[in-house]
């Protein structure tokens, strides 16, 4: 959901590697921790905690790393495993995968025979989740109920849903669906003012953390609304009768509540918040509306999937898509860019689809979907207006 860009980090003066310093930490701060497998775990949305914790403490400790494939097996300098940002993030990293599998195994996405291993493997990180928080003094049992509870939440509007409609009394509603994750987020958001010594900042990063829940919450629900309707599995927005342009609006209004609490706060003026929370959160509004044809000026990147549920028509495009690779040739792909690490380094074709990608070391490149412009000056046009020197149309 994050994806600070680097366009962005030069504006602010930022080193754009300091992202993946934040994210090696905690790759490499989970195998110290919990073991290999734990690296699995690694959630890039939980980098923002450690980056946040940073941003208000001042810079940590640094440490090499050994060469790894995600780094074209280079050498790097990275944040310390044992900082309490990375330590936060990873808290949170084991929480959400642990939260993540019991999903996969309870919505029957996983064979019968795996569905054991994988609740093992969900319970062992949701205990180690508990002692890597207790490390830094963050009390996770609300958390550990809040994600027990959701099952129970979307049973219930589900029956709710089936038997007397979303709109009678009694019915649960989207922020009910939406209020565990909303909590998670503010509590782990306001532990980082805590662990960097920044009391005064606590209630600010709590409001700010809910409502990065929200639209987490609801970025998901927007994206996989088709994909559950043919799959006959459950969705907050089916289930609470909530239209696209109702959700677009909530993840619009939550946008516009971070901003004005970190404005409030004085967060806005800590250059990293802005490049990896504030920038990156309004890119992700900003696209969710093109996807579903509720922004002005980007028809012409409007998926055609969105196309066909927008309440806009557009003209098919005339290019045909690209060639998905056989077996042997993807096979090669696979062996020979992605496990050397060298996808890292250039760009490639990917194996599932045939499209051209860019490094991944670019990050964003020359984009600029993450830049503070638009946010600043409306929503773009759709030939490129270029605001503060960046283009937005990218």
């Amino acid at each position: 959901m994050l994806k600070p860009c680097a366009h962005g980090a030069a504006k602010y003066g930022i080193d754009p590697g300091q992202w993946q310093a934040h994210m090696c930490g905690l790759c490499l701060g989970l195998r110290d921790g919990h073991g290999q497998l734990a690296r699995a775990a690694t959630n890039t949305d939980a980098i923002v905690l450690s980056v946040l914790t940073e941003a208000q403490a001042g810079a940590g400790a640094r440490t090499m790393a050994a060469p790894c494939p995600l780094r074209g097996m280079r050498r790097a300098s990275v944040v310390s495993a044992s900082a309490p940002g990375v330590q936060l993030a990873a808290t949170a990293s084991l929480l959400l995968g642990a939260a993540k599998i019991r999903d996969h195994v309870d919505d029957g996405d996983a064979a019968a025979p795996a569905r054991r291993p994988m609740r093992r493997v969900s319970n062992t990180w949701a205990v180690r989740a508990q002692r890597q928080a207790d490390q830094i003094g963050l009390d996770v049992a609300p958390m550990l109920a809040a994600i027990a509870s959701q099952s129970a939440l979307e049973a219930r509007a589900a029956s709710l849903d089936d038997l007397a409609g979303p709109t009678q009394l009694g019915a649960t509603t989207l922020d009910d669906l939406t209020g565990p994750t909303q909590l998670c987020a503010a509590t782990l958001f306001g532990h980082a003012a805590t662990l960097a010594g920044r009391p005064e900042n606590v209630a600010a990063l709590q409001e700010i953390g809910r409502h990065v829940g929200r639209i987490a919450h609801l970025a998901d629900a927007i994206e996989d609304l088709e994909r559950d309707r043919l799959r006959g599995r459950f969705n907050p927005l089916e289930a609470t009768g909530t239209d696209m342009p109702r959700a677009y609006d909530l993840l619009r209004e939550s946008e516009s509540r971070i901003r004005d609490v970190a404005a409030e706060a004085e967060l806005d003026q800590l250059p990293t918040v802005r490049w990896a929370l504030l920038d990156p959160l309004a890119s992700l509004v900003r696209r969710l509306g093109q996807g579903l044809g509720l922004v002005v000026g980007h028809a012409c990147r409007t998926s055609p999937v969105a196309q066909q549920n927008s309440p806009f028509q557009f003209p098919a495009p005339l290019d045909k898509g690209p060639r998905r690779p056989g077996p042997l040739r993807a096979s090669g792909l696979i062996l020979g860019v992605y496990c050397t690490g060298m996808a890292c380094c250039v760009d490639h074709t990917s194996p599932c689809t045939g499209e051209k990608k860019d490094a991944w070391a670019k990050n964003c490149g020359n984009c600029c979907e993450g830049c503070d412009c638009c946010s600043s000056c409306g929503d773009c046009c759709g030939d490129g207006c270029c605001c503060d020197g960046c283009c937005c149309d990218c």
